[in-house]
């Protein structure tokens, strides 16, 4: 299976984390809040988290205090569509492709729920042959982007398409939720809004970078699930989020790192990009330490994390994007993504 084309779609404003602490610390629900969760806010915010900038689905920023369920769910319909389909058209018009090549369209996400599903709403809006084969994928968390590709190298590999449409989006802003809970305002500081989408073919792209997806390892951690992931609370979403998830990611990440290069097989030394899912500062430094990566092996992630926050499953879009633009050596790349249940993939990409 071949990457032919790469496309990414954030919302047009972008507020600094000194602007969300400002907008939030103004605000009744801040000063309902414990003084220990204040600090907490002040510290993540104001301070270095890895994150100066976030795209947010918020015009103005003070929309974001508003977390009734109606309201939530109204801003997840507004505009996870428009973002699936700007990432969708982008990475159409990178593949070369038109509409009508497309045979297959699978779309992720988390932050929301719509019935029909966003396939509906993105196959209309690109013009999709209407006989495509449509998939919507949900509760995979940050990690959904790499299960999606594996479902589009199935449906490649058993001659049912030709061409794949994958698309993450995440509209973080409609999933916020603001307790006394650290994990909770941590989630707050740390998630932006984004959708990445790749056209994914059996055959190689003639006019960019070749990019091809080798083998790829996933493993799921059902006894960590309550670890990360969502719960429903007042009608909203809630994210769990442990202090234990960066030592749950990069010993994850580790393991099936083994295994693809067993399978593969390619050696340690070999691998030339590192593309992980920008979860967060921490989630990176963990990475780094574990697998014995250096600052400037993971600056690919630590540039998307700095400017976009964590998007959730759209982040490894980003990545493999600024990676390929930005000019990353050719040869063996890692991608990685994880998130809820706990689950973790990687696959083995060669790059030309």
């Amino acid at each position: 299976m071949f990457v032919i084309g790469l496309g990414t779609a954030v919302p047009p404003d972008r507020y600094t984390q000194r602007e969300c602490y400002d907008v939030l610390h103004a605000s009744h629900l801040f000063q309902s809040l414990q003084p220990r969760s204040r600090m907490l806010l002040r510290k993540v915010l104001r301070g270095a988290n890895g994150i100066e900038t976030r795209h947010l689905a918020l015009n103005p920023l003070a929309e974001g205090l508003d977390v009734s369920p109606d309201t939530l769910h109204a801003r997840f319909a507004r505009h996870a569509p428009t973002l699936a389909t700007q990432a969708a058209e982008r990475a159409l018009a990178d593949a070369g492709c038109a509409a009508r090549d497309i045979d297959a369209l699978v779309i992720s996400t988390c932050t929301g729920y719509l019935c029909p599903g966003l396939t509906s709403y993105v196959t209309e809006r690109l013009g999709l042959r209407l006989g495509v084969f449509a998939l919507d994928l949900v509760g995979q968390g940050c990690g959904a982007a790499l299960p999606s590709w594996r479902t589009a190298e199935a449906l490649l590999a058993g001659g049912r398409a030709g061409r794949v449409l994958s698309v993450c989006v995440e509209v973080c802003s409609a999933a916020t939720y603001f307790d006394d809970d650290p994990g909770v305002l941590i989630s707050a500081c740390l998630f932006g809004d984004g959708a990445g989408a790749a056209v994914l073919s059996r055959e190689p792209a003639g006019h960019s970078r070749r990019v091809e997806w080798k083998t790829a390892v996933s493993v799921l951690k059902p006894a960590q699930r309550d670890q990360l992931r969502f719960e429903q609370r007042g009608g909203m979403l809630r994210n769990v989020l442990t202090v234990e998830v960066p030592a749950l990611a990069a010993q994850a990440v580790a393991e099936i790192l083994d295994q693809a290069l067993t399978q593969a097989p390619v050696s340690r030394g070999e691998i030339r990009g590192w593309m992980m899912h920008a979860g967060g500062r921490d989630v990176l430094n963990a990475l780094r330490l574990k697998l014995g990566l250096t600052p400037e092996d993971l600056r690919w992630s630590s540039e998307v994390l700095r400017d976009h926050g964590n998007m959730s499953s759209a982040s490894v879009y980003f990545t493999l994007q600024r990676a390929l633009a930005g000019g990353a050596p050719a040869g063996w790349w890692w991608l990685s993504s994880f998130g809820a249940g706990f689950s973790c993939h990687g696959a083995l990409l060669q790059v030309e």
